[in-house]
């Protein structure tokens, strides 16, 4: 049994689509000053699901737009046990919070800057920090700070640092491969090991080649509506091809280029 299965573990992340949409009546505005539209995936290393369509300028946060999809998927399957894994776009403390007071289990990359004060480490005396493909620097429990906007004498706004009253768990490792370059992964969790949160916390690669896959070989990043109805039945049957594609690899024990190929094949004989 793999840790994805072991843990139920659910990648979420965002793409970005700029093509051929730039015409919409609303969309966000990506770098390039482009209107562009976003679509947050959940995906649990195998099949996606849950596809959310954005395009209202608040949601090109991440801060925004991931804490949706992972409440959408919660809301659709009750009394679950899954823990979510998410990248470095999602950082908002009061979002992280929610998840806690919601009872959602999730894993995180926060950035190293990250302020915070250490409760407790969680590192035993005899604990082995050797974890693999990495070494564990630290696992202890924390406290985050949070920004409040207040007001001064003079009625301009700033920003003063709070500290949040909930207690989180902080996993820095370092690679073997890059020994200079170290993850912070924050969790909820306090149940599994350092090792499985790291371990956990590499599976989210699974997502960033299945978006590769969408976009290389599926070709998601031509999407020819210009409203946003459209666009999302668009995605929705790109993603049925992708979901037919993917059992077909599985079937065949094969890479993504090779099952679009036979599939094709298949179709056209």
């Amino acid at each position: 049994m793999t840790e994805r299965e072991k843990y139920n573990l659910i990648c979420v992340d965002s793409s970005m689509v700029s093509e051929t949409v730039g015409k919409l009546a609303e969309g966000l505005d990506n770098k390039s000053g482009k209107k562009a539209v976003k679509y947050s995936i959940a995906f649990d290393g195998v099949l996606p699901f849950d596809l959310n369509v954005f395009t209202s300028p608040s949601y090109a946060s991440e801060d925004v737009a991931l804490p949706e999809a992972v409440m959408n998927h919660v809301k659709k399957e009750n009394n679950h046990k899954n823990i979510y894994v998410m990248d470095r776009g999602l950082q908002s403390t009061r979002t992280i919070k929610t998840f806690s007071k919601d009872n959602v289990a999730f894993i995180c990359r926060v950035k190293e800057n990250r302020k915070y004060v250490e409760l407790e480490s969680l590192i035993t005396k005899n604990q082995n920090c050797d974890l693999g493909e990495s070494i564990l620097i630290k696992d202890c429990k924390v406290q985050l700070y949070t920004g409040i906007q207040i007001n001064n004498k003079r009625g301009k706004t700033h920003n003063k640092e709070e500290l949040v009253n909930q207690n989180f768990r902080l996993v820095i490792v370092q690679s073997k491969v890059q020994q200079d370059k170290q993850f912070y992964l924050l969790t909820n969790n306090f149940e599994i090991s350092a090792k499985e949160i790291a371990q956990a916390y590499r599976r989210r690669w699974d997502i960033e080649v299945f978006f590769r896959f969408l976009k290389q070989e599926i070709k998601a990043i031509h999407l020819v509506s210009l409203n946003k109805n459209g666009i999302q039945v668009m995605l929705y049957m790109t993603l049925i091809v992708a979901i037919l594609l993917l059992i077909y690899k599985k079937a065949n024990k094969i890479g993504y280029k090779t099952a679009k190929e036979g599939f094709q094949w298949r179709l056209e004989t």
